[in-house]
């Protein structure tokens, strides 16, 4: 790095060493879902907000750091080493862009403080029960009356939907012979009436997200962001930064080193665990495999400097992201051993007082596990993002 980069660094530590409470990093270490406690998260990001640090990636025309590349790599592993909470971003990682990119001036005026203040808190309305990774068949519908859309049809999987004021939502507007030219984009407050949210808890025991139904929800066309029937582009844009805008290699060593801290203190046949030829060779496997996410993900912070954004090549982030965050999972669950067993959910409860059985790292372990075996599903699944990769990278 160079001088300056290393000036920063330390800044970066100074805020994390200041600013992260006890609570936050309980909440940082048991979280085994999408985001940490909400409410506890929150204050991290308000820390973050109240710095000028909330928007990283933003430029500072719209009150963004207007951060390098290095700068984001710099605060994401320091961020990943302290165990920082992960919070709800999908306004300033997801929205924000589009809006920036596609929204019209009285929609950058009034949507991008209220994301960046988090005043308004996204879900995103995308996945339906019959559209998941084939996301162009789609049929929630939105019919032109007037000024108005009226909305019928159900998203699911929508993660954070119960704590979300905002939704950004691809609707069906038309339908046509290629199924992504009927599509629209809208941004709606989630009060609007008609809009109804169910819980969905998953194997893990966790509601992270919910089954969202529109009965007859009347939104406003100024809502829409784009053309009428063009939602698509807007669609993909966006799923460049869902797909490849995570710090994927930072939070991957995270997740290395509190394997191999179980490791190091599990014991088997009269040694270590760490020490044992078969479980060392797995986590040598593990551990090449991190050096090429990290190699790959320092291709595409070049290609984000050059262009302003990650491209098709993001799939590449997604694939092996998802892929190892599980294989690393696998291999916590078999450290573990025998209290990978137990069913504790209230020890994972920031502020519990309850005592976990087991040593305390390993409550979070088979939650993550559990949790993990979506990853290679959602935000578009592996087979989805080699066929982009096929075409769009490779030139298949």
């Amino acid at each position: 790095m160079s001088a300056a980069d290393a000036a920063f660094q330390d800044e970066v530590r100074a805020f994390i060493a200041e600013e992260l409470t006890d609570e936050m990093r309980e909440a940082g270490r048991l979280n085994a879902s999408s985001f940490s406690d909400f409410t506890i998260s929150q204050r991290w990001y308000q820390a973050l907000y109240k710095k000028g640090w909330a928007a990283r990636s933003w430029p500072a025309e719209h009150g963004g750091c207007a951060w390098t590349p290095m700068q984001r790599y710099i605060y994401d592993t320091e961020a990943a080493k302290a165990g920082t909470p992960t919070y709800f971003s999908m306004g300033i990682s997801m929205v924000g862009p589009v809006v920036m990119r596609f929204g019209s001036e009285e929609q950058k005026n009034h949507f991008l403080p209220r994301i960046l203040s988090a005043e308004d808190i996204w879900c995103q309305g995308y996945s339906e029960p019959g559209s998941g990774s084939d996301l162009a068949s789609l049929q929630t519908r939105a019919v032109s009356d007037g000024d108005d859309y009226v909305i019928n049809g159900t998203k699911i999987w929508t993660t954070g939907a119960h704590h979300a004021n905002m939704i950004f939502c691809l609707v069906r507007t038309a339908d046509t012979e290629k199924r992504q030219e009927g599509i629209s984009f809208l941004l709606f407050p989630m009060t609007t009436p008609g809009i109804s949210v169910k819980p969905i808890i998953n194997i893990a025991g966790d509601h992270s997200f919910n089954q969202v139904f529109f009965d007859d929800v009347r939104v406003p066309k100024a809502s829409r962001v784009g053309d009428e029937n063009d939602g698509w582009t807007v669609a993909k844009y966006l799923l460049e930064f869902e797909r490849g805008g995570a710090a994927y290699a930072t939070v991957l060593e995270a997740a290395l080193n509190k394997l191999r801290a179980i490791a190091e203190s599990e014991q088997t046949g009269g040694g270590r665990l760490i020490e044992d030829d078969a479980f060392a060779a797995k986590m040598a496997a593990l551990e090449v495999r991190q050096m090429a996410v990290q190699a790959t993900e320092h291709r595409i912070m070049s290609e984000i400097a050059q262009r302003g954004r990650p491209g098709p090549a993001s799939s590449m982030m997604k694939v092996l992201g998802s892929e190892n965050n599980q294989l690393i999972s696998e291999l916590a669950v078999e450290a573990t051993q025998y209290y990978a067993a137990p069913y504790q959910p209230e020890a994972r409860v920031p502020g519990n007082n309850a005592e976990p059985i087991g040593p305390a790292k390993s409550v979070p372990v088979v939650p993550k596990y559990l949790n993990f075996r979506a990853a290679t599903i959602y935000a578009g699944s592996s087979e989805v993002q080699r066929n982009i990769m096929a075409k769009l990278v490779l030139g298949l």
